[in-house]
């Protein structure tokens, strides 16, 4: 079993990336999970059909204490990939870290990796603020290795370093090691240019993120309608176009991912 943290900034497209490659990966015959960690409880949404109703672990804790089974908190999204969202604390009340803790603890309890036997375990993760149980994710046991996902905007590599370093300093206590940095688009080279944008400018913000931690960029993700399309249709691009140069970008990604 590989189990592979993705973290980054929000609004990044790290539940898009993440969940594209769960389904390429699924395509091949593997079997995925997808542990959705952000208290938007948003991370699977297109491979459930844009469908938003998902009891997430902290909502079945609140109604049911512990009396609930596996099945509530994980259903079958696209292609069977397992489909788990940690959830949030009620608004206002509570830390936000505390649904991630209580997801991982809760799928451990319930023996969700001896009953599905997942190949692949994907953890989508905010990244904005890594303490507490955003860290988990990083802990000795649950993922293997971090991928962080930036474009070469101001914040999201403020973000990214941030996770970079975390996951540094972590790195002495057995935590997961991180595997490399994948680069998501925010312009086409067509904006770049309207806007005068050296077209290069975003790749060399990036390449310099990655030689101050001694990683490398493991890929590219273009920005493309063709996202926001299939977005619009609740399916993942890898569904609704399996044969557009996005889902061909998202295969490659997998593929390196699982190297």
């Amino acid at each position: 079993m590989k189990k592979i943290a993705i973290y980054g900034k929000g609004g990044i497209g790290k539940s898009t990336t993440v969940s594209n490659i769960a389904v390429a990966l699924a395509q091949q015959g593997l079997t995925v999970m997808q542990i959705g960690c952000d208290p938007k409880a948003d991370s699977t949404l297109s491979l459930r059909g844009g469908n938003k109703d998902i009891k997430t672990v902290l909502d079945l804790i609140r109604e049911h204490g512990n009396n609930f089974a596996l099945e509530d908190m994980a259903v079958r999204g696209a292609y069977g990939v397992i489909c788990v969202e940690a959830g949030g604390p009620t608004p206002g009340v509570g830390c936000a870290g505390r649904g991630i803790i209580a997801a991982l603890d809760k799928l451990k309890e319930k023996g969700a990796y001896e009953i599905f036997k997942p190949d692949i375990v994907l953890y989508d993760v905010l990244g904005d603020v890594v303490c507490g149980g955003f860290s988990m994710p990083m802990r000795a046991g649950y993922a293997d290795k971090v991928y962080i996902i930036t474009s070469g905007e101001k914040m999201s590599i403020y973000a990214a370093a941030n996770i970079a370093m975390a996951v540094r300093s972590f790195k002495s206590k057995g935590y997961a090691e991180l595997g490399g940095l994948i680069l998501n688009h925010r312009y086409t080279a067509e904006m770049k240019t309207s806007l005068r944008h050296n077209a290069e400018t975003e790749n060399e913000k990036v390449c310099e993120l990655a030689n101050d931690f001694e990683t490398e960029i493991i890929g590219e993700l273009s920005r493309s309608e063709t996202v926001q399309d299939a977005e619009e249709l609740g399916k993942t691009v890898m569904e609704a176009f399996p044969d557009s140069k996005m889902a061909e970008e998202y295969r490659k990604m997998a593929q390196k991912l699982v190297r």
